[in-house]
C-alpha cells in the first residue's frame, strides 16, 4: 500500500462526464487521487487535481467497445502508469475503459489491481452485439478484483458474465436537495437523453394521453440529443406546442429548479439500472412514472413510490389514483435512507482496503 495518504488510486474513464467527477469529489479526501480521461476533463477536474495528476487523452470513445482512437493511446496511457504506480486503477464504463485499464496492467506489468464500475448499458447492452463484445466484457470482470453495480439486476448479469465480487449500491446523491418551492399539480418532467435508447417519443406519446386528460398539463423537456429536432416537430404537429417546452442542456442549479416545482417526473428508456436522474426527482419530492425495468422496479417497489408505465391508455386514470402529495415526501425519506453516495464509498474504500496487500 502506498504511504503518505493510504491508497493511491487513478479513476479511468470519461472526465467531461458529471458523474466521474462525483465519484472524483468522493475520493479526493481519502486517498492519494490520479485521473485519466479518454477525453478532456471539466473545469472543476483541473482545480480538484493538479496537472501532474491528471492525463488527457484527448479521444471520442463511443462506448461501445470500438475505440481504435483510444487503444492507439494505450502506450501514452501505460507509460504513465508504470510512472505513477498506483495501488488501484478504478475504470468506469468496463467495455471501454476497463478494457484499457486491463490491457495496461498486462502490457506493463502493472502491480496495481482492477476496480471496475458498471455504468449500464457496458453490461445490459454491449454483451449482446456479438461475440467478440461479450468476450472483452468477460475478460475485463474477470481481471476486477472488485465491482460495483447500482441495481440487483445488472449485479446479476455481471454475475452471469464471470465477475467474482460485486459491490452492489446505487450511483446516488451527494446530499438531499432544500425543499423551497411549490409543486404545480400536473407538471411533468423529462431529462433522459434525446436518443433512442431513451424512447423520448414514448415519453411524449405517454404526456400527449395525460395532456388528453388534464387540460392543465404541461411538460418541460430537458437535455438534447440528435433526435431534438423530429421531436419538437411531432410536438408541433399535435398542436402540444403550448404545453411542451424544450429547454436544452441545463446547468445543476436550473435542473433542480425543474424538479423542485414537478409533480411528476417521466423516465422511459428501453434499457437501464438505477437512474441518477430517477433518484435526484424522487430526492425532489417528483412521482416517476417508469418503463418497465428490473431496476425501475428495484426503485419504486409495487407502485409504492411511482408508477411502472406499460399501456398508456389508462396512465391518466392511474395517476389520477395516486395521492402525489402523499408519496413525494415519501420519495424523499426512501432516497434519504437508500439513495446517498457518501456511505457506499466509505464501504468501497474499505474493501479496497482489505484487497490491498500490506
Amino acid at each position: 500500500m502506498s504511504l503518505g495518504g493510504g491508497l493511491k488510486l487513478v479513476l479511468i474513464g470519461d472526465g467531461e462526464s458529471p458523474h466521474l467527477l462525483k465519484w472524483a469529489r468522493a475520493l479526493k479526501p481519502r486517498v492519494q487521487l490520479y485521473a485519466i480521461s479518454s477525453r478532456g476533463f471539466l473545469p472543476e477536474f483541473l482545480q480538484l487535481l493538479p496537472d501532474a495528476q491528471r492525463l488527457a487523452l484527448n479521444t471520442e470513445p463511443d462506448h461501445g467497445g470500438g475505440n481504435v482512437a483510444l487503444i492507439k493511446q494505450l502506450p501514452r496511457m501505460g507509460q504513465w502508469l508504470a510512472a505513477v504506480d498506483a495501488d488501484w486503477l478504478h475504470a468506469h464504463y468496463l467495455t471501454s475503459h476497463g478494457s484499457l485499464a486491463w490491457a495496461a496492467k498486462l502490457g506493463w506489468r502493472l502491480r496495481a489491481q482492477i476496480a471496475g464500475s458498471a455504468w449500464g448499458s457496458d453490461i445490459l447492452v454491449t454483451p449482446q452485439r456479438g461475440g467478440a463484445w461479450r468476450w472483452m466484457t468477460k475478460k475485463v470482470l474477470r481481471h476486477c478484483a472488485l465491482a460495483t453495480s447500482d441495481s440487483l439486476y445488472m449485479t446479476e448479469r455481471m454475475r452471469e458474465l464471470g465477475a467474482g465480487e460485486v459491490m452492489t449500491f446505487p450511483f446516488g446523491l451527494e446530499a438531499l436537495p432544500k425543499q423551497n418551492a411549490k409543486k404545480q399539480p400536473w407538471l411533468c418532467f423529462a431529462n433522459r437523453g434525446l436518443e433512442s435508447i431513451y424512447r423520448p417519443q414514448l415519453v411524449i406519446d405517454a404526456f400527449a394521453r395525460i395532456a388528453a386528460a388534464q387540460p392543465e398539463a404541461r411538460l418541460v423537456v430537458a437535455n438534447d440529443g440528435s433526435l431534438r429536432q423530429a421531436l419538437e416537430a411531432d410536438v408541433s404537429a399535435r398542436g402540444l406546442a403550448d404545453k411542451v417546452t424544450f429547454v436544452g442542456r441545463l446547468d445543476a442549479a436550473a435542473q433542480a429548479a425543474h424538479y423542485a416545482r414537478s409533480t411528476w417526473f417521466l423516465s422511459l428508456p428501453e434499457s437501464d439500472s438505477v437512474s441518477v436522474s430517477v433518484l435526484e426527482a424522487m430526492a425532489h419530492g417528483c412521482v416517476p412514472l417508469l418503463s418497465d425495468l428490473p431496476a425501475n422496479r428495484e426503485v419504486i417497489g409495487d407502485s409504492a413510490r411511482g408508477l411502472i408505465v406499460g399501456a398508456l391508455e389508462d396512465l391518466p386514470a392511474r395517476m389520477d389514483a395516486l395521492d402525489a402529495a402523499r408519496l413525494g415526501p415519501i420519495n424523499r425519506d426512501w432516497v434519504a435512507a437508500n439513495g446517498l453516495f457518501e456511505p457506499h464509498v466509505q464501504r468501497f474504500l474499505t474493501r479496497l482496503k482489505e484487497l490491498t496487500p500490506a
